[in-house]
């Protein structure tokens, strides 16, 4: 098992959850981040005055999906995701030793 985080904008959160969904992969959590990378911060202008936003609102996706789902699901944010514009955001894949559904009992793939 894999698990995928996905750093994405946040208008982008509806369209690539619904080509997860597309593709098979029930369940996902979502959190609102905050962050930069090259991308950096940028200036804005309120009452007159500027100010520098240093951290730019982002989506974060987790996802844990059995192994030969992962290129699947890759591919999928990847291309969901793509703006083509500095920001668009990253992909991370982690090895996942062992789940467990707390309701059942359930371990491994099958709880997922």
């Amino acid at each position: 098992m894999k698990k995928i985080e996905a750093i994405i904008k946040p208008f982008k959160l509806d369209e690539v959850k619904d080509a997860i969904n597309a593709i098979g992969v029930q369940g996902m959590t979502v959190v609102e981040v905050k962050g930069f990378g090259r991308q950096k911060g940028h200036t804005e202008l309120y009452r007159g005055a500027e100010y520098v936003i240093d951290f730019i609102p982002k989506i974060k996706i987790e996802l844990v999906v059995a192994d030969n789902m992962v290129e699947k699901v890759i591919n999928t944010i990847e291309k969901t995701a793509k703006t083509g514009k500095i920001g668009d955001g990253k992909i991370f894949v982690y090895n996942i030793e062992d789940a467990l559904r707390i309701r059942t009992g359930e371990r491994g793939e099958i709880a997922l």
